[in-house]
């Protein structure tokens, strides 16, 4: 049996005493000897008490004082040397190396850090300052997304309904298969399997006129209008957003260094002789036609044909933004815009986000034939390509039906939680906030009586624990009524009572 050793006076040829005293077993411990050794050794030459450049006992000698065979010495010397902390000498011996190992790979750290002073502004591009001055609810220092059961955030799904045992199984599988050929994989235009089946999906589903070929994977929706501004605008162009509308896709168009131009939203969606009269030389719009966001309006044919007549006479784009269209509880899904004409000017977007989960950062966009090359390029120089292994293994989960019964469940469990929220709100905030249910979506509007500001409102549900959205950061015209955005779909049932309760103290 090993025991713990004292120091013993090395023989010809060792080290001072110190290095020999650094190395104490543990015969209680389940590590290996060899690795004790090593540990040691490393432990005293990092600490400085094993001097870079002094001789070490020769591996017979130390085996001998610590009643070990030579071989768990060898082998701990052996790891050492060979990530660069010991450096032998033919005919010499072994020596602590010069230079250690983490004092190359690590930074020098100042016991006192001091912050760097902030750079001036005018250290930024024109565009530089537009871009980190346009809204965007992705800000440094900002809240991470909380549990599932804090209520009341947007656009999040049901965590807690994650098919995490299939998705770890698919996964689990395919790695065990394919990890040969994915490792060295990067497709900029996306996993082929992938795009074929959300190809079959979108055409059954969505009434989306594509092919494979014409799908780009990207990183979600945010990326893909980013890439379609990139792509389709020159700085100073001027592209409508939807007001009230998606924040940060007005920051993508900011950071391509085109112009957003507001255009309001009435019960029949973006008005389009409106956006006409405001900007008729405008080259993009940005619409969310299905379910309008954040009011959930649905466009009606009449806007859908105008903003399609638009395009085609004026040479613009539209980008399609279809970001929740598989949850709607009363009557059949609506077909895309992009299918109602075959030769619609249409980019049309959509996400797993909201389907699985924002942290799966996997979303499409489709465009015409004649633009593929350049989305594709585009993606490229963004990021080279999205994750090898999760498309693959998304492309599993939907060839297999996965997808499918997911969605199915998840419209199911959002419609219950919806009804939740309503009768909860109901009973819980009459006078404070006027929550009406919705054909689709996640989330719901509450809205504040006449007068009061939303934005008070909301601060005052985060210092009470709800997380809730004010509508007036979703406007460019701060004129209207004032409401709070409250999404249910991450909210278990049990969970939505507390939520509202909070809510309706810090309305009170």
């Amino acid at each position: 049996m090993t025991r713990k050793t004292s120091a013993r006076r090395p023989g010809r040829g060792a080290s001072p005493a110190g290095a020999v005293t650094a190395v104490v077993l543990d015969p209680t411990s389940s590590a290996p000897l060899h690795r004790q050794v090593y540990e040691a050794l490393r432990g005293a030459i990092f600490a400085g008490r094993l001097r870079p450049g002094s001789k070490l006992p020769s591996t017979r000698a130390l085996a001998a004082h610590l009643s070990l065979s030579r071989n768990t010495v060898l082998g701990a010397y052996a790891q050492l040397l060979a990530e660069g902390y010991l450096r032998g000498r033919i005919g010499s011996g072994t020596y602590v190396a010069d230079a250690l190992p983490e004092r190359l790979l690590l930074a020098r750290r100042d016991p006192a850090p001091t912050l760097s002073p902030a750079p001036d502004g005018a250290a930024l591009s024109q565009r530089g300052a537009l871009v980190a001055g346009a809204p965007s609810p992705f800000r440094r220092g900002s809240e991470p997304l909380g549990p599932a059961g804090w209520a009341f955030q947007v656009g999040v799904p049901a965590f807690d309904a994650f098919p995490a045992a299939t998705w770890g199984r698919l996964m689990s599988r395919r790695w065990d298969r394919s990890w040969r050929a994915l490792l060295p994989r990067h497709e900029p235009q996306g996993h082929a399997p992938l795009r074929r089946a959300i190809a079959d999906y979108l055409v059954t589903a969505r009434g989306v006129r594509c092919t494979p070929e014409q799908v780009v994977v990207v990183s979600g929706a945010q990326q893909a209008i980013s890439l379609a501004a990139e792509v389709l605008l020159d700085p100073g162009d001027e592209a409508w957003v939807e007001d009230p509308g998606y924040t940060a896709a007005r920051s993508a168009l900011v950071a391509a260094g085109a112009v957003a131009v507001p255009v309001p939203v009435d019960g029949e969606g973006l008005d389009v002789a409106a956006a006409v009269r405001r900007s008729a030389s405008a080259r993009l719009a940005v619409v969310t036609p299905s379910h309008q966001f954040p009011l959930g309006v649905t466009m009606s044919l009449g806007r859908r044909l105008a903003l399609l007549d638009w395009a085609r006479s004026s040479g613009g784009w539209v980008f399609e933004d279809d970001y929740d269209s598989e949850f709607r509880y009363a009557g059949r899904p609506l077909a895309a815009l992009q299918g109602l004409s075959p030769d619609a000017r249409v980019i049309y977007a959509g996400t797993f986000s909201k389907v699985l989960s924002p942290s799966l950062r996997l979303g499409y966009v489709v465009v015409p034939e004649g633009l593929v090359d350049a989305f594709a390029a585009a993606k490229a120089l963004a990021d080279v390509s999205s994750p090898s292994l999760e498309q693959a293994v998304l492309a599993d989960f939907m060839v297999e039906g996965h997808f499918a019964r997911h969605v199915r469940r998840m419209r199911v469990l959002y419609e219950r939680r919806q009804a939740a929220l309503v009768e909860a709100a109901a009973r819980e905030l009459p006078g404070l906030l006027e929550v009406l249910p919705a054909p689709a979506g996640m989330h719901l509007l509450g809205w504040l009586p006449p007068g009061r500001p939303d934005r008070a409102a909301a601060e005052r549900a985060v210092a009470n624990g709800v997380r809730c959205a004010a509508l007036s950061d979703l406007r460019v015209d701060a004129a209207g009524r004032g409401a709070l955005l409250l999404g249910y779909a991450a909210v278990p049932e049990d969970a939505i009572d507390e939520g509202v309760r909070r809510l309706a103290t810090a309305l009170r």
